[in-house]
Parts: structure tokens; sequence; C-alpha cells
């Protein structure tokens, strides 16, 4: 029994909602990478952007998701599902080992505590964003309502 919803009338909003967390993401990486460009690949520093601490490991990182995210987006039919909900999964475990992490040498994206809530954020919206995005044929929509309407 799917516990999502299927063909949910919003998807569009949702869609573009994943897309544009893909594009923070990509910007985020980018503007990173350019203000950590020259140091170290996991230098421990003061470099931030958007208020976030990052380097150029963590940048390169976000660049990559986000352009994931963005292939998923243009791609849709439930493989910008998939993949929104597993981000989803790696970012909030990310963010949740950076917090643990935050002032040891083994903040090896040199993450702040805003960074932390920054990538949590994104994690939750990823995850928002899969849960109400799948698409199902007409059957699998009728499904869905009759299970739902059971609870």
């Amino acid at each position: 029994m799917a516990h999502t919803p299927v063909n949910h009338p919003a998807r569009p909003i949702y869609r573009a909602i994943g897309g544009l967390t893909g594009l923070y993401l990509v910007v985020f990486g980018v503007l990173g990478s350019i203000a950590s460009a020259g140091g170290e690949f996991f230098a421990q520093d003061d470099t931030q952007i958007l208020g976030q601490g990052t380097n150029l490991g963590f940048s390169l990182l976000s660049v990559l998701l986000g352009l994931i995210v963005l292939a998923g987006t243009a791609l849709g039919r439930n493989v910008d599902v998939v993949i929104n909900q597993w981000l989803a999964y790696l970012l909030m475990v990310v963010s949740l080992g950076g917090l643990a992490f935050i002032r040891t040498d083994a903040n090896i994206f040199n993450f702040s505590i805003a960074t932390v809530i920054a990538v949590m954020t994104v994690g939750l919206v990823l995850l928002m964003v899969g849960m109400y995005g799948k698409v199902g044929t007409d059957d699998e929509k009728e499904a869905w309502q009759k299970a739902r309407l059971v609870l």
C-alpha cells in the first residue's frame, strides 16, 4: 500500500519547489567554490557564504547534489521523487553529523550552526517535495484514496 499521495493536485508546485531547492544548492556551491578557491579542500577556516560556513569540499558537494536535484526535476515521472527522498535523508544525516562534529577536527565540511540549520532545512524541503510529487495511474490514485479513507 502506498503511504504517500499519488497525483497530488499541487504536484507542479512541489516540483517547482524542488527545482528551486536544487538551484539554491548550485548557487551556494558555486559561490562557496569561488570564495574558497585556492584554499585546502577540507579547510577549517572562517570562509562563509550566505551566512553559512563552507569550504571547497562542501561547496563542490553542494553543486553536485544541486545538479542531481535539477536533473531529477527535469526528468520527472517519479525519478525526481526517488532522488529527492534519498538526497533528503542524506542531507539530514550530513547535517546531524556536522552538528555532532562542529567544534572538532572532524568538521571536514567547515560547518557552522547556520550551515547545519540550512542543510537540515534543505533536506526537509526535499523530503516534503519527494513525498507529494508521486505520479501514478488513475487506478493507483483510486487505491490510495480508498486506503486513506479507511485510516
